[in-house]
């Protein structure tokens, strides 16, 4: 079996990465990213030097040149002769990437983020410091079958249609033979993607068993859930069974692309907003919010899902310097180069998604991806007069450009927009939490 645990404990072995240079070779020694960060000014007119300069390297080096925002080989440099504007709206596509291409993170520098995330998660899994009642089955045999009417099946689950596809796979649905439900299974070629570099030391199968150690901490009804794992060492699949969400996104439900409405739109920024801050509770950035990733179930309840990007962190200092996954999501201070705080970054990613819901197009959206870049840093935020004052005030501090003044989860729980009917968004009290209430009850005692 790809045995996940044994293959970080591995990495952790390996020597010091090589040294990366990218953005930080614009500075001279003498000044350092703080001071840099300081102007902002200066990050503008530098960043234009290096996007400049970049662009023509990258055009050298089959690269797309988007500083990693998204992973598409070449695609984000015909993208203005193209007129299509996929690629800014969600993140790479391993699927579309040829077996051994590799794209890298110029930005990323000699980061350990990625280390550290994978070492906290073994950390919390091998004390049983985890929100789950019931653990992720793990499989380590696969058996591809059919049944009596020539469906394909993998071990219990028969092939019922493809329903989408992931940042590294397809993604189908099975109906188990067992229990009868249907379950939305991911599927990945595990050579492909230990040769796509999403970063100089990282491989997309890096983020997907990464994926995998952060969705089995979690249980959250607006977190989508992991059931099993599926890993043969004998083959080269490897599959992530996950519950089906059989709702679709509002928009396709509706016929129309955004513009769902106040009062559906509500609803929905109240589970993202209660998911995502168990996230961030539980010192969890997902780096890649958007509607593609908010899956809406039969009944209206909204599930975050894909945590391909995601990191974890051992406390509230959640620096960053990788960038996250969706060009049109991405909040102003990662455009420029420097560390960012990912739990802002998350937040700017709800303002987005809560003002596509609300008007149904993007408040920064260019033609290309400099473009739309220059537009989320230097553009003012337009919102359409006569707009629900409340609503409108929330948007403004969602989408604040300066994330030490933007809006923080808990002042958005606590909004007026957002608490309506349905009142504040309280505080989710999970199994781990609840443990170490009662631990620090017992030695109070």
């Amino acid at each position: 079996m790809y045995d996940i645990e044994n293959f970080f404990l591995h990495r952790y072995a390996e020597k010091s990465h090589p040294k990366w240079l990218g953005f930080d070779a614009l500075f001279p020694p003498s000044q350092s990213r703080v001071s840099f960060a300081s102007s902002l000014s200066s990050k503008l007119l530098k960043f234009r030097m290096f996007w400049k300069n970049y662009i023509g390297r990258a055009s050298e080096m089959r690269c797309c040149g988007c500083l990693g925002f998204i992973r598409k080989v070449k695609s984000a440099l015909r993208l203005a002769g193209s007129g299509s504007l996929e690629p800014l709206l969600r993140g790479g596509d391993a699927d579309d990437s040829p077996p051994n291409g590799e794209a890298t993170d110029p930005l990323h520098g000699i980061d350990s983020r990625s280390k550290r995330s994978e070492e906290i998660l073994m950390r919390r899994l091998q004390s049983g410091n985890l929100c789950r009642e019931v653990p992720v089955k793990e499989t380590n045999h696969l058996i591809r079958s059919e049944d009596e009417n020539g469906n394909k099946m993998i071990n219990e689950y028969v092939r019922v249609r493809r329903i989408g596809s992931g940042s590294y796979g397809k993604v189908v649905l099975y109906q188990s033979s067992v229990d009868g439900k249907c379950y939305a299974i991911k599927a990945f070629h595990k050579s492909h993607l230990s040769k796509l570099h999403v970063a100089p030391s990282e491989t997309a199968m890096t983020d997907v068993l990464r994926e995998v150690l952060i969705m089995k901490l979690l249980d959250h009804p607006n977190i989508v859930n992991l059931i099993e794992v599926i890993d043969d060492s004998k083959t080269d699949q490897f599959y992530m069974v996950l519950e089906y969400v059989e709702g679709r996104w509002g928009s396709e439900v509706s016929g129309t692309l955004g513009g769902l409405g106040e009062s559906i739109a509500q609803k929905y920024l109240w589970d993202i907003v209660a998911g995502l801050m168990y996230l961030h509770d539980h010192n969890i950035v997902h780096g890649d919010i958007k509607p593609d990733n908010l899956l809406v179930t039969s009944t209206g309840t909204v599930k975050i899902g894909d945590f391909s990007v995601s990191q974890v962190f051992e406390d509230d200092n959640d620096e960053l310097r990788r960038s996250p996954g969706t060009p049109v999501f991405t909040a102003p201070e990662c455009c420029l180069g420097a560390t960012y705080h990912g739990k802002a970054a998350d937040t700017w990613a709800v303002g987005v998604t809560l003002y596509f819901m609300v008007l149904g197009q993007y408040p920064f959206l260019g033609d290309t991806l400099q473009d739309t870049y220059e537009k989320i840093v230097d553009n003012s935020l337009l919102i359409p007069e006569g707009i629900n004052p409340q609503l409108k005030n929330l948007l403004e501090g969602l989408l604040c450009k300066d994330p030490k003044q933007r809006l923080s989860l808990d002042a958005v729980a606590q909004h007026p927009w957002v608490v309506g009917d349905e009142g504040s968004i309280p505080q989710y009290l999970c199994r781990c939490k609840r443990e170490n209430s009662q631990r620090e009850n017992l030695v109070s005692e």
